[in-house]
């Protein structure tokens, strides 16, 4: 998993340098046509023609700033952080393991099987409803509701698993 949050940093990485190399040549071979672009993305701001010609000649002057105008304001591609695959990585992978450890854990303490996966169901269904909670007050959901809905996909997900898992055994 930390391997996978690793190469989608990296990819996300890789399509800016990729998106940044071929709008500096479209600036550089046709400089009208994306001066045309400038002025409609100006224009859905609600700057006219006439205010927003200035800004297209002072972005011309400046060809950095041009593609990166066009980098955020044409294709809504902000440039990545160069730390941010390993973080990503070290994040995903840590919480991938961090989250596999809960229900594992009362198997590892306790002797009997079922009772392990009885512990283990009650444990998963609390730890679920504490991250759903706590989601839900980052994000300004009802915590109630995402601590519900975090219990009722997790529980699905898990019980797949379950499932699929006892089906090959």
């Amino acid at each position: 998993m930390g391997l996978g949050g690793y190469l989608a940093a990296r990819s996300e990485a890789e399509h800016y340098t990729i998106e940044r190399a071929r709008e500096l040549a479209e600036t550089g071979a046709k400089p009208a046509a994306e001066a045309a672009e400038v002025t409609h993305i100006l224009r859905s701001f609600g700057l006219a023609a006439d205010e927003s010609a200035p800004i297209v000649a002072a972005l011309r002057e400046r060809p950095e700033a041009w593609v990166d105008f066009m980098m955020r304001f044409e294709l809504g591609l902000e440039k990545p952080d160069p730390r941010r695959a390993l973080t990503s990585a070290l994040t995903i992978g840590g919480a991938y393991v961090a989250g596999g450890f809960i229900p594992l854990a009362p198997y590892m303490g306790l002797a009997s099987v079922p009772v392990a996966l009885t512990v283990s169901v009650a444990v998963t269904v609390v730890a679920l409803g504490l991250f759903g909670w706590i989601k839900g007050h980052f994000t300004g959901m009802a915590p109630l509701r995402s601590a519900f809905q975090t219990m009722l996909i997790g529980g699905a997900a898990a019980a797949a698993a379950f499932a699929i898992a006892r089906a090959i055994t």
